[in-house]
């Protein structure tokens, strides 16, 4: 699922054909070596009630045009990027010749309007594990987030539809072959995003593993901290406290205690100060 594109060239195969180049990296590409296990992730999701009221897919403005000098939107973007045959790539981004095949339902087709780029965990979803709480522009770049590679999938229409606005434990892939990717990923990108999950959703992630990934690696491509800013009663916004891992705690250094702390605190790998005695994500539990 990695998309580490940045300089990814289409092929000119028609006369008027442009050089695409299919993602904006925002530094995810640095980190494709890094491993994490899925459960520890998990672990540091904040377990909480979710509701859809208020929700409206127009508060997501997705498929804008990204900032790489071509009018390729960021639908084209995946549909480039995941293609098994490359596509030629119109200055209009127009495109033409290629082939994609759906992960969840295998699917093939050489018609790209026949797919769907489906987020990997749903814009109604997101909004009730907390995108209710962003500013515009942060529900914007999870709508168009091309920075993490399983964020977005080129899929069948039909499979799309059927997930809807599904969690894990309500629909998986008809290809069962993916089911252990797909729950992974959907951790990952949860974790990228700092949302939430309630206790239904935490325990059928949980079982999913178990069971779909018996025979397959239980670790994933640690993404990058997405910068979510919340948008506050007067309008203004502030920055995510858990996009901001650059606490003290957070950082090699003299060592630190919680005397020295006195609060309770999120702490991410690898726990340099060794504060998370459960690794459920916080330290200093006492003070809380």
């Amino acid at each position: 699922m990695r998309r580490a594109l940045s300089a990814l060239t289409v092929a000119v195969l028609t006369a008027g054909a442009v050089i695409v180049p299919a993602f904006v990296d925002d530094g995810a590409t640095a980190e494709a070596t890094t491993k994490v296990g899925v459960r520890t992730l998990l672990r540091q999701l904040d377990v909480k009630a979710e509701t859809n009221a208020g929700y409206d897919r127009t508060k997501f403005r997705h498929w804008i045009d990204t900032a790489d000098a071509d009018v390729c939107n960021a639908r084209y973007e995946v549909l480039i990027a995941e293609a098994v045959r490359k596509p030629s790539v119109s200055s209009s981004c127009k495109l033409s010749n290629g082939k994609w095949r759906s992960k969840y339902d295998g699917k093939v087709t050489t018609n790209p309007s026949t797919f769907d780029v489906d987020h990997m965990v749903p814009l109604a979803e997101a909004w009730g594990s907390g995108a209710k709480r962003w500013t515009a522009a942060t529900r914007k770049a999870y709508a168009n987030d091309l920075g993490y590679g399983a964020s977005l999938i080129a899929v069948s229409a039909s499979s799309n539809r059927a997930k809807g606005a599904s969690e894990p434990g309500q629909w998986m892939p008809a290809t069962r072959s993916y089911r252990c990717a797909y729950v992974k990923n959907w951790i990952a990108v949860k974790w990228r995003w700092d949302l939430a999950v309630d206790r239904a959703e935490k325990t059928a992630l949980s079982n999913a593993i178990t069971r779909h990934c018996a025979s397959s690696s239980t670790t994933v491509t640690k993404p990058k901290r997405a910068t979510v800013k919340l948008a506050s009663s007067s309008g203004s916004s502030t920055s995510s406290s858990r996009a901001q891992a650059d606490a003290a705690w957070n950082k090699p250094g003299p060592d630190l205690d919680c005397s020295d702390i006195r609060k309770k605190v999120r702490v991410y790998p690898p726990d340099y100060h060794r504060l998370d005695a459960d690794g459920d994500g916080w330290g200093c539990e006492s003070y809380g």
